[in-house]
């Protein structure tokens, strides 16, 4: 029987085929040795392949061919495997021209802060509006009230009561979110009857039903078992979607509740007859502070977060969600939920 070692390439993808990362050895310039995750991240080509081919970022580049580096040298990548994509390199030396070269994929994490940045500076103009109006209107009766006269005065006083009221409802919807992700982790367990969470929706949203002439229909299979949630997350829920229903409806059209059992779980709708929403939205309306039409949002009172609070809670209930619009038809929002226990 032969003992004569493997030579250097064999040994070294021997070594690195079993890391979970991408991994390359690097020797004088060349990839000596990729392992699979590497190959599926940069391609099946980058054996052997001459590095600067590969990496083509000068900042990794400086690492893997200037003066050796040290063990804890690290180099961001961006756009290596895709433009969205970011990776942490770590390099360190093996031996004289030799390097092991391991990727870190921050992608998820990069996205994660993106969003955060993005959060932060949505709410911030978010408030920013309705202050402005507040702080204008509130100098404006303080330094001139006494001169306008009553009618302009009760203007002025339910503007400033109207965008209060509108602040108040944003920081209770961002309130709400972060409670929602901080018990993302934990899904509730309490048996919950649609066709009361249905009535509760209907009664809370009566006083828009009744401005815009709408009706909202009920109708939930006979003998449908109780879902597990968080009864006053479910029903803030289906407040948002009844709300949102009867909001972007026609005056005088027709809102349905529908509920029916599907294997172990329970399939409720909810579809208005609007103006629908057009199909390249769809994949967008869940965003925090998405509109498809802000200006319009905003007059009706919406703060943006609606849909948002809708997926996280359903998120949490380990449930499903889907819209389906057709412009000219209307919308539906599906929510499946697991049956209780």
């Amino acid at each position: 029987m032969s003992t004569r070692p493997p030579d250097g390439r064999i040994l070294a993808r021997r070594l690195i085929e079993a890391l979970p990362e991408p991994s390359l050895i690097v020797a004088d310039g060349r990839v000596l040795a990729a392992n699979g995750a590497a190959r599926a991240a940069l391609g099946d080509h980058v054996d052997n392949s001459d590095i600067r081919l590969v990496l083509r970022q000068p900042a990794a580049l400086e690492r893997l061919l200037g003066d050796a580096p040290a063990a804890a040298d690290e180099v961001e990548l961006v756009g290596l495997g895709g433009p969205e994509r970011r990776w942490m390199m770590a390099v360190a030396p093996l031996a004289v021209g030799w390097r092991f070269v391991r990727l870190t994929d921050r992608s998820e994490a990069h996205a994660a802060e993106r969003m955060r940045v993005d959060f932060v500076a949505n709410a911030s103009h978010e408030l920013r509006t309705p202050l402005a109006t507040l702080v204008g209107y509130a100098e404006t009766l303080r330094a001139e009230g006494e001169a306008l006269d009553p009618e302009t005065r009760a203007r002025f006083t339910a503007i400033v009561d109207d965008e209060a009221r509108r602040m108040q409802r944003l920081v209770e919807d961002l309130i709400s979110l972060s409670r929602i992700e901080g018990e993302r982790f934990s899904p509730p367990t309490d048996a919950v009857e649609i066709d009361w969470l249905f009535e509760e929706a209907k009664r809370n949203c009566a006083t828009a039903a009744g401005d815009r002439g709408c009706r909202v229909e009920i109708s939930v299979a006979a003998g449908l078992h109780p879902v597990a949630g968080d009864r006053a997350q479910l029903l803030q829920l289906y407040d948002n979607l009844v709300g949102n229903a009867l909001r972007y409806g026609k005056p005088g059209s027709t809102v349905r509740l529908e509920a029916a059992a599907d294997g172990a779980t329970v399939r409720t709708r909810v579809s208005d007859e609007g103006e629908g929403i057009a199909k390249e939205h769809i994949p967008r309306l869940t965003e925090r502070f998405y509109r498809v039409d802000a200006g319009r949002s905003r007059a009706q009172g919406g703060t943006g977060l609606g849909l948002s609070i809708v997926k996280h809670i359903v998120e949490r209930h380990r449930g499903r969600l889907s819209i389906d619009s057709e412009p000219g038809v209307g919308t539906t929002v599906t929510v499946i939920l697991p049956v209780a226990a």
